[in-house]
């Protein structure tokens, strides 16, 4: 049973279109814009993540503020030792 090696070799690519990378293609100015934007981006989504974050810490603080004016939460999670506060 001799296997066909035909096959492989023609959905080979060939090595020359290996040789160079994208970035040796592209022109330096494009490729400095490219990196520009690329920065530009992680900025961008840095100050989103940071921004997420704030408003989320502001929602806990809210909401801790709410809770702790409700007296049937106080009452609920309170120490039921009132020795301790003599």
């Amino acid at each position: 049973m001799a296997k066909n090696k035909r096959g492989n070799s023609a959905s080979r690519p060939a090595e020359s279109e290996h040789g160079a990378a994208l970035k040796e293609l592209l022109h330096p100015d494009i490729l400095n814009r490219l990196k520009a934007k690329a920065e530009e981006l992680k900025a961008e989504e840095q100050l989103q993540r940071e921004q997420r974050r704030k408003q989320a810490e502001e929602r806990r603080r809210a909401e801790q503020k709410r809770l702790e004016n409700d007296f049937e939460y106080l009452l609920k999670n309170s120490s039921m030792d009132w020795r301790n506060y003599k």
